[in-house]
């Protein structure tokens, strides 16, 4: 099997699961007792918050652990719309985010009232600044807008998008799920206020977030109960979980640049193979601001569903764009924010790498999906079922 899906999950770090194991039998003790086994399991917990924080050159009282990005995603813009509603009721995102965003905006306008104002993007997939500054009134509360796609890997300019909000007195909060184990996480470099990460997007497991928030940031808290996490999530610690995650983050951190350079240069043979080889591709996302591991593209007149069968067939793990949407007869939100026709729109494929995929597994997929395109296209331009798989068994 190749597994060309990592923007979806992450194959767990076997030295991961090896840290996480003796808090599943010996060390299971719950970290908010008072006794000696508990506490040492309560340093551990806090091992992992220091570890998490200086990665995002953070204090590790700003790290809250979650269940994951979209939850993180959800306490971040509830939790300020919520706590800040005496200051105003408007919030910015942009038309890219991931439903996570996208659906908890969709919610604070229906039930509760709010104002979203949902900026447009460039043909990459970027916010323009300029609509930002426009866009932002005197009832501005908070802006969310992602650091890099899910679908088509372009990055934000964040740094830029956050100082414009901060002069205005506006907290900034970014899903950096996507770029976890992958971009620069230093919140004091990207100037946020919030920053949701996803444990299993960099090789930790799954069911695990964090959640940046800023000293002084005015949150309230999406789960109510116990005092854990500093009041801001209540529920016992997932203890595996925690340490898994914080492990994960720091091995992803590890020989970071060595790392990156293998991810771009599997991205980019894969960029250049399939332009050069499949007739009717095009590159979504920005050609250079984008993520070091993702290629994204369309085909004219295919299903991109039809490529997917039969990439499966030979063994090849893609997908159409976000996971959260698969199945989805629609296309994507991002293709149409971004302009795309729907003629190339419904031809999507996502390839992202990881760390352990190599060279002669991407020579061998571009081999093979030219002619899974064209046979693909050719039976819809027939007028022929194309979900069915074409490629050899």
């Amino acid at each position: 099997m190749i597994y060309l899906d990592h923007a979806a999950t992450t194959p767990l770090d076997p030295r991961v699961l090896e840290a996480m194991q003796p808090f599943f039998s010996a060390r299971f003790y719950n970290p908010s007792s008072i006794y000696t086994p508990a506490k040492e399991v309560r340093r551990a917990v806090e091992w992992a918050r220091e570890t998490v924080a200086q990665i995002l050159h953070a204090r590790p009282t700003e790290i809250i652990f979650t269940a994951g990005g979209s939850e993180s995603d959800n306490q971040a813009i509830k939790g300020v719309a919520f706590a800040n509603r005496h200051r105003g009721d408007h919030i910015i995102t942009s038309q890219v985010e991931h439903h996570a965003v996208l659906h908890t905006c969709q919610y604070l306008e229906r039930v509760h009232g709010f104002r979203v104002t949902y900026l447009p993007v460039d043909r990459y997939g970027r916010v323009n600044p300029a609509d930002l500054e426009a866009a932002i009134d005197d009832r501005t509360i908070l802006v969310t807008i992602m650091l890099a796609n899910n679908e088509v890997g372009t990055i934000q300019p964040i740094p830029e998008l956050a100082r414009i909000a901060r002069a205005r007195g506006v907290y900034f909060h970014t899903d950096a799920v996507q770029g976890g184990g992958t971009l620069d996480l230093n919140v004091r470099r990207l100037g946020v206020d919030l920053l949701s990460l996803s444990g299993h997007k960099f090789y930790g497991p799954k069911g695990t977030g964090v959640l940046y928030i800023r000293r002084g940031t005015q949150i309230d808290p999406l789960i109510h109960g116990g005092s854990q996490e500093y009041d801001e999530r209540a529920g016992t610690e997932n203890v595996p979980g925690i340490i898994g995650l914080a492990t994960a983050l720091q091995l992803a951190y590890t020989d970071f640049e060595a790392k990156i350079a293998h991810l771009q240069r599997l991205r980019d043979r894969l960029i250049e193979g399939v332009l050069s080889s499949c007739e009717g591709a095009m590159l979504t996302g920005h050609p250079t601001e984008r993520l070091p591991n993702n290629a994204s593209f369309c085909f004219e007149h295919v299903e991109g569903e039809s490529v997917l069968l039969n990439l499966d067939v030979l063994g090849i793990c893609a997908s159409s764009g976000s996971a959260c949407t698969a199945g989805s007869t629609e296309t994507s939100h991002v293709l149409r924010a971004m302009g795309i026709p729907e003629s190339w729109a419904r031809g999507q494929l996502r390839l992202t790498v990881g760390h352990e995929n190599t060279m002669e597994e991407i020579e061998y997929v571009l081999r093979e999906l030219p002619s899974i395109v064209r046979q693909v296209r050719e039976l819809a331009t027939a007028g022929s079922p194309t979900t069915a798989a074409v490629g050899r068994a």
